[in-house]
């Protein structure tokens, strides 16, 4: 009785192992997918959270500040506008630095300015170069245009580096996700060597023996993808609070993502159980002592 008390318990705890293994795998996986799949999102948002100044001078009148206004959100490559006025710009400077410059000075030397966020395509240092001098040239009241070209270069520079690595580290975390299963699949299958070897002697098919395996662990696989997915949706949830400017919860992404650890979860672990029940089928009894 107590042998198969302890029978019962080693096999329980050979599921677990199974299940916690293959989770934690493919809830690594996911994160990892994820974050491929929405890489141009989470880019395109860095991009276009910079923000172009254009200083305006002091002779531009109401017509003129409308007039480039409209021209402004009629381009291309503007997403977002907002402009900023000599009063408000004190407004900002008395907040940011807690100082009223204005009674010292005696006059307002500020000016006023819009400020532009472009469309990510167009966030690149020749291209902002570009337009701004294409700016430049159109209007005469402009009279600068500033933004942190080290930021744009070290924002994309930064970018590339992500994407270029994010590729190869999928493949690895991939075989990793495979071996890993593969080896806890094996070692729950080898627990139950002597089952399977005495089915065999009885006269039992090498596909009746498989078959009970493979549905058991099919279930594991597909209960631990389930597992997997509820944590990473949970994970994504909490991000996607937290970053406010980077929306992931993206239903597409979300579909893809969920079904390939499913698939992959069930897949692998069939595979896995396949070749390692055949593996134990075509041993020799005498090497199972070894």
């Amino acid at each position: 009785m107590n042998n198969n008390k302890s029978n019962r318990h080693r096999i329980f705890s050979s599921y677990v192992s199974v299940v916690v293994s293959i989770s934690m795998v493919l809830f690594l996986f996911g994160i990892l997918s994820f974050t491929i799949v929405n890489i141009k999102n989470v880019s395109a948002n860095f991009k276009e959270s910079l923000t172009m100044s254009i200083y305006l001078k002091d002779e531009a009148k109401s017509v003129d500040l409308n007039q480039i206004k409209n021209s402004l959100i009629s381009s291309e490559f503007v997403r977002d506008l907002k402009y900023i006025s000599k009063d408000d710009a004190v407004s900002i400077m008395k907040t940011e630095f807690g100082e009223d410059f204005i009674n010292e000075l005696g006059y307002n030397p500020l000016i006023n300015s819009f400020d532009i966020n472009l469309k990510s395509e167009y966030v690149d240092g020749k291209k902002i170069d570009s337009i701004s001098n294409l700016l430049a040239n159109d209007n005469n009241f402009i009279d600068d245009i500033q933004y942190d070209k080290d930021l744009v270069s070290m924002m994309n520079a930064n970018l590339k580096k992500i994407t270029l690595w994010m590729f190869p580290i999928t493949i690895i975390l991939f075989v990793i996700s495979v071996l890993i299963i593969n080896s806890s699949i094996k070692l729950a299958i080898y627990s139950n060597r002597w089952t399977i070897k005495t089915m065999q002697l009885v006269g039992a098919t090498k596909r009746f023996i498989r078959k009970p395996f493979i549905i058991k662990n099919i279930f594991l696989g597909l209960f631990s993808s389930i597992l997997a997915s509820t944590l990473l949706y949970f994970t994504i949830l909490y991000i996607d609070k937290k970053i406010l400017f980077i929306d992931m919860f993206n239903n597409i992404y979300i579909f893809y993502v969920f079904s390939s650890i499913i698939i992959l979860g069930v897949l692998i672990s069939w595979i896995s159980t396949y070749f390692a029940t055949q593996k134990l089928l075509n041993l020799n009894t005498e090497k199972l002592y070894n």
